[in-house]
């Protein structure tokens, strides 16, 4: 099952807004996330850390939950095991951002019934590094 056509993911790299918290990112630079955070900063977008250790990650301040950070969040990037992304994709409805999206092999069918029920676009199983050159 495709979890977030063309035109979803389209939506979410140019129209959702330019302020990603990047769940999961942490100063570690061999982990996925920081490249792919690094990625999402060449396309313009602002990545804000969200990790326990609340971290400043490539010139962004840190924060250790998605409440915490004081500003709106236009899409959530899940770097975190299918196990607990459900958890963060409910986060993400309830500080009011736009979309969420899971990384590769992170999938959720319940969460994402829930975020789309919810209103918000939705891909799974996918990277936007690998995504954003196919624009």
């Amino acid at each position: 099952m495709s979890y977030g056509d063309r035109e979803t993911v389209r939506r979410i790299l140019q129209d959702a807004g330019d302020t990603w918290a990047v769940v999961g990112l942490s100063t570690n630079t061999r982990r996925a996330a920081y490249g792919v955070a690094q990625v999402l900063q060449r396309a313009g977008k602002r990545v804000v850390p969200v990790h326990p250790n609340a971290e400043t990650v490539l010139g962004e301040q840190g924060y250790a939950t998605l409440a915490d950070i004081p500003f709106e969040v236009d899409v959530v990037d899940v770097f975190v095991n299918s196990r607990l992304a459900g958890e963060v994709a409910d986060q993400a409805v309830a500080v009011g951002a736009r979309a969420v999206w899971f990384q590769l092999d992170v999938v959720d069918e319940d969460a994402y019934a829930r975020t789309t029920g919810a209103g918000l676009d939705m891909v799974m199983d996918r990277c936007p590094a690998i995504e954003l050159p196919q624009l």
